[in-house]
């Protein structure tokens, strides 16, 4: 399969890799039809998903399955309208159903917008208006529903809206003009007519993502149908999964991550996908379902790794699994040391964007910096800019961008949806900016810092929030934390830690002088945070990252006491 669309498949080093292998795209590439169809004619009766939630429920999926049920999905769409073109949005939480309607849609030739479950009536109102949403796909939960129904109420009625039942919710009646998507899919003679199949150009719009907003209003990020090449790179190179594997990611489908986990690449390289459907993150349960499934190849933000490091890891049979991969924020090298010293598996960290696919990692061939984001991925001509456009010495911070004009990495959007303004903004001159900033040290691996509005400039030092954080986060009083910059007369700006504490830790002068104290021995004295405020919880966006603009813009709060 694979053999189809690189040029080579193995390398001798990094530098080999980097150099000599290249992802193509035929002009009509359509991962429904020439991955997934052609996988069910060779291999039909192959494990392609497996499928559990927290209520004990399971479900198998052969190659063969995926077909048959994508295929009565298509059908159920088409009846209902739905044409090549059309935004769709899908919100499916970790529901098994997600799966062969994305797949419908993609042998449609409709866009698929995955989001979340946790969007509000006014967030699903912008998204509709803003993409011009022709219908959507949703989870059995009232709640959900209901949102969806007030968008109606200001935006008028949907051409499409269907649901899913597998979660045993409460389903809305089909009298409310919902249909029933999972009943489409049980229904034998539900099937297009054989042999009928939609050519798209492998430049046509396929998925769009918004992006979880930090500073503003969520951008649309295009993606083609070409765009499932791209993460060839991101699941045999960086999450290690092999033909015959069980690959796990942590995501849930409305985010750009299920993509880069949880369906194309790691069907592209032969891997089976497992998804575990839950609600509430329980670290022990997860644990045991690593184990239970015997999972071999695992992927997680950092978050995730942070409370398993807090169980019992000898408790668990981890003898099945092979690489562990974590991305979506910066590593704390502590989490990486106490992870490998339980598990004996090194932690794989990368770096990209809903953009972007992995534009660094580290590849089989490095050696793990706990820390570092690792080193560029083949395709990514990738660089440190000043902000006055010249390039950055070694060990001097600067913004990430890629430069485009002698090659575009496979998988890279095509731009941002309906703003051609923005599109330019961030990608002139055949260069991306990023936004985000880090710094290369001597061996080529490259640092990150935080993003470029996130950088605090104090006494003409330029500090990154990410090692304040980091260091604060060796406290055994931390559980979470922020570092902003706040206006200081003396020294442009001062270092600030908005503190979430552990229980069994009280807020008090006392512990922010040892935090203080801390930070100084960790890091350089001057990143030190002159000013720590203790808060129950942080802002944050629907997809967890934290809101530093918001902390920025918050009156000091009173201190809690946590018990």
């Amino acid at each position: 399969m694979l053999e189809r669309y690189v040029s080579s498949l193995e390398f001798d080093s990094y530098a080999d890799f980097y150099e000599r292998f290249k992802v193509s795209a035929p002009d009509t590439f359509n991962f429904a039809y020439d991955v997934m169809d052609a996988l069910a004619e060779s291999k039909p009766r192959e494990q392609a998903l497996v499928w559990c939630d927290e209520r004990g429920a399971e479900a198998r999926f052969t190659y063969y399955d995926l077909k048959i049920l994508s295929d009565r999905a298509l059908h159920c769409l088409a009846a209902n309208g739905i044409r090549a073109g059309d935004p769709v949005m899908l919100i499916l939480k970790r529901r098994w159903e997600y799966w062969p309607v994305l797949l419908a849609l993609h042998k449609i030739g409709a866009v698929a917008i995955p989001a979340t479950h946790l969007l509000t009536a006014k967030d699903i109102a912008y998204r509709r208006e803003a993409a011009a949403v022709a219908g959507i796909i949703s989870v059995d939960d009232p709640e959900v529903l209901r949102r969806v129904e007030e968008s109606e109420e200001a935006l008028g009625p949907l051409r499409f809206k269907a649901f899913a039942r597998s979660g045993g919710g409460g389903a809305a009646p089909e009298t409310r003009g919902w249909v029933d998507v999972t009943a489409c899919m049980e229904r034998e003679d539900a099937a297009p007519p054989p042999g009928r199949r939609f050519f798209n150009k492998s430049g046509d719009p396929m998925l769009l993502y918004f992006t979880s907003g930090t500073t503003g209003f969520p951008k649309m990020v295009r993606h083609t149908f070409s765009y499932p090449l791209g993460h060839i790179l991101t699941a045999r190179y960086w999450q290690g999964v092999e033909p015959g594997g069980l690959h796990f990611t942590v995501a849930e489908t409305g985010w750009a991550k299920a993509a880069w986990g949880k369906i194309y690449g790691q069907w592209l390289c032969g891997s089976a996908v497992f998804v575990y459907d839950f609600d509430r993150f329980v670290p022990a349960a997860l644990l045991e379902i690593i184990s239970a499934y015997r999972i071999t190849t695992f992927c997680a933000p950092p978050t995730i790794y942070r409370f398993f490091v807090k169980e019992d890891l000898r408790k668990y049979d981890f003898s099945a699994l092979k690489r562990c991969a974590v991305a979506g924020e910066p590593l704390n090298p502590e989490i990486y040391e106490q992870f490998k010293a339980a598990t004996g598996i090194a932690l794989r960290e990368a770096y990209g964007q809903t953009e972007l696919t992995v534009v660094m990692g580290t590849f089989p061939w490095l050696t793990p910096k706990p820390g570092s984001m690792g080193k560029p991925a083949p395709g990514y001509d990738v660089a440190l800019m000043r902000d006055d456009g010249t390039l950055c010495d070694m060990g001097e911070e600067g913004e990430i961008v890629i430069r485009t004009d002698r090659m575009k990495p496979a998988g890279m959007f095509d731009g941002y949806y309906r703003d051609a303004a923005l599109t330019e903004r961030v990608w002139r001159g055949g260069v991306y900016y990023t936004g985000d900033m880090a710094w290369r040290d001597e061996d080529g691996y490259y640092w990150f810092v935080g993003r470029a509005d996130d950088v605090i400039k104090s006494s003409g030092y330029r500090i990154g929030p990410f090692e304040v954080e980091s260091a604060l986060l060796e406290h055994p009083a931390v559980l979470e934390c922020a570092v902003t910059g706040v206006p200081d007369p003396d020294r442009g700006a001062a270092v600030k830690a908005t503190v979430v504490l552990a229980k069994g830790w009280e807020a008090g002068e006392e512990l922010k002088a040892a935090l203080q104290n801390h930070v100084k021995k960790t890091t350089a004295p001057y990143k030190y945070p002159r000013i720590v405020e203790f808060v129950s919880e942080l802002p944050k966006t629907i997809s967890g990252k934290i809101r530093r603009v918001q902390i920025r813009a918050q009156p000091p709060q009173p201190s809690p006491t946590v018990s």
